[in-house]
């Protein structure tokens, strides 16, 4: 690592600390040409995951978009911050862990659909009706009977 003084390429690690929760690593260095300590973070590169839309275009994915469009659902029902902060975040491990980089919107949906059946079935309902397009009352009805909340062991 470069010293940002000198400009020198020798250094030591003098100290080494986690930081950002245990994403990042702090280090303080000091540079053995110049004797001045500077502090580096080292982060992992994380590789961006491509959101193919049902028109073809393709986008990155977005957090910001997951955790609004469940905010919406869950717009006006008993349900705290911190759980649809919680949804957003399953979804998107759940995106990032998958093998290929790219994933469907759809699939997307489906992966917030599941995390809803979990949170509340009305929001559950309400994502559907968007995200499935529904269009008369029966496609409504149709959710509502298909609907079986899944059980969840204590």
């Amino acid at each position: 690592m470069k010293c940002p003084y000198c400009k020198a390429d020798n250094d030591r690690v003098v100290d080494t600390r986690s930081s950002e929760g245990g994403v990042a690593i702090r280090r303080r260095r000091e540079c053995l040409n110049c004797g001045r300590r500077f502090t580096s973070h080292e982060k992992v590169e994380e590789i961006a995951i491509n959101v193919t839309k049902k028109d073809g275009s393709k986008d990155s994915f977005d957090f910001s978009k997951v955790l609004n469009s469940v905010k919406v659902a869950c717009r006006k029902r008993p349900i705290q911050e911190e759980q649809i902060k919680k949804v957003a975040d399953m979804v998107e491990r759940q995106a990032k862990e998958r093998e290929s980089k790219e994933i469907e919107s759809s699939q997307i949906g489906d992966l917030i659909l599941k995390e809803l059946k979990y949170l509340d079935p009305v929001a559950f309902v309400r994502y559907s009706s968007v995200y499935k397009e529904f269009d008369d009352v029966e496609q409504f009805i149709t959710a509502l009977e298909d609907f079986t909340p899944p059980r969840r062991l204590p």
